[in-house]
């Protein structure tokens, strides 16, 4: 070893050829002092052309772009940046300040691990990730075009035409206003405004304009400061409006909206800004209104009991939806569709018999999708035969000239693998027992079943009923 190089040195040299990392060190000035070598993979030149180079020289000549040893010269303290290296590798590079007692930078420590291979790996994944949602947004947009949402049917021409509408109003921030009876699914239109729009990341705010109590939805809607009055909550609350900012404000049976509260929403829809209960600073809100009703408003209007300066700010994009009995063409895939969707959550398997299907196209609907929805979910759950035959229905009527008889009883019969003579044998031996518990004497049996009383003690004794 010559003796004039001091202890301190060698063994800074064997850190430097032990280390894995890349380890480059400057003076003051940001001339490099040392490297340890495996800093050639890295930065595609050899230590002994780096050493004595300035980092400003060979941040020019892109061996590292940025140096992070100029960045601690500059802001005098520890520093961690991704630097590319001329080798066009990817490195997390580290830079530490040394100072000397005047606080005075003398070394800079400068380290750095290979990211290349993560770099990549990041970089595969998010054009991967980037494919994937061009790949949804396509599949996406033909199903729109096709089916529309999931929980809108469409086959009827009608139906169709809303739809369309739907589609070209959805992404502009036009005020939609919904019309139609209570159950045609004005709340599933206004969840598919929202879904195909840009706001479609944002918030969905949903309020029910008659569900909420007059004297409380003042505060739900505009939201109150704290201390606003009592029982408030300590901290304040954001209205429903709030919380609608930068997303969709969907107000249902707008037409259940006293007077008072229409001036005030009024005056949000025109400046854009809301106030609190109780407070004095109006806060901005863009949000794009959705409003429902199955209310004539012209006919409020009329009566004063709807402002009309409300109305014509609410009715720029009127969308009728029409009834189910002016749709009849799409029953038929609503209840394939409904009896799919309840037998999976019922885990079932039960079908509907032709006849059913035909007397369910045949009702006038006054409840509209929402009573059809419904009704399938009580057939799936309450049918004790996997075919639901007619006589299930709750306005099933029958009469002398209906050509279906005991379904339910024909489904058991026809489950037993009996033959007709075996099944009227069955109800024979029923209506006999249902006699034999019920009187007392043969005479009286005879006379309910309409048999003489010779003919009743010989079916007893056939059948074996003691």
């Amino acid at each position: 070893m010559d003796k004039n190089i001091h202890p301190s040195e060698v063994e800074l040299d064997a850190i430097l050829k032990a280390s894995n990392d890349n380890i480059v060190i400057t003076d003051g000035d940001g001339q490099v002092l040392k490297a340890s070598p495996n800093c050639e993979e890295i930065y595609g030149c050899s230590r002994s052309y780096l050493i004595g180079k300035s980092v400003f020289e060979l941040e020019k000549e892109k061996v590292f772009t940025p140096s992070v040893s100029l960045r601690v010269l500059k802001e005098k303290k520890e520093v961690q940046i991704m630097q590319k290296t001329l080798t066009g590798r990817v490195v997390m590079a580290t830079g530490i300040p040394v100072f000397d007692v005047n606080k005075k930078i003398i070394r800079i420590i400068s380290f750095s691990h290979n990211l290349t291979e993560i770099q990549k790996l990041r970089e595969d994944y998010e054009q991967l990730q980037t494919k994937m949602k061009q790949y949804e947004f396509k599949i996406k947009e033909l199903q729109e075009k096709q089916f529309g949402n999931e929980n809108i049917i469409i086959n009827s021409k009608k139906m169709q035409k809303t739809w369309d509408l739907v589609h070209r109003v959805a992404n502009s921030d036009a005020t939609v206003l919904l019309l139609g009876e209570s159950g045609v699914g004005k709340t599933v239109f206004a969840h598919a405004l929202h879904d195909m729009s840009d706001r479609k990341n944002e918030s969905f705010v949903e309020v029910n304009c008659g569900a909420i109590p007059q004297n409380l939805f003042e505060s739900e809607m505009f939201g109150y400061e704290a201390g606003a009055f009592t029982g408030a909550n300590k901290k304040g609350k954001k209205g429903m409006i709030e919380l609608a900012n930068n997303g969709t404000l969907f107000l249902d049976e707008i037409g259940e909206l006293s007077l008072d509260i229409q001036v005030k929403l009024l005056q949000v829809l025109q400046s854009k800004k809301v106030t609190r209960i109780g407070g004095n600073g109006m806060k901005q809100v863009n949000f794009r209104l959705v409003a429902a009703t199955n209310q004539n408003l012209e006919n409020l209007v009329m009566e004063k009991k709807f402002r009309q300066d409300l109305y014509y700010r609410l009715n720029v994009v009127p969308i009728a939806i029409p009834s189910l009995r002016e749709r009849k063409e799409d029953i038929y895939k609503l209840v394939h569709h409904y009896v799919l969707k309840f037998n999976e959550k019922y885990q079932s398997h039960k079908v509907l018999h032709s006849a059913t299907i035909d007397a369910l196209l045949k009702y006038d609907w006054p409840g509209n999708v929402r009573e059809l929805e419904n009704l399938i979910e009580r057939l799936v759950i309450t049918s004790d035969t996997d075919t639901i035959y007619p006589n299930s229905l709750p306005f099933y009527e029958t009469n002398d000239d209906n050509q279906y008889t005991n379904w339910t009883e024909l489904e058991r019969f026809d489950s037993q693998h009996l033959t007709l003579q075996e099944a009227l044998q069955k109800v024979e031996k029923s209506w006999l027992e249902r006699a034999y518990r019920q009187y007392k004497s043969t005479y009286e049996m005879a006379k309910y079943l309409g048999l003489s009383q010779p003919t009743v003690v010989r079916r007893l004794k056939k059948y074996h009923i003691h």
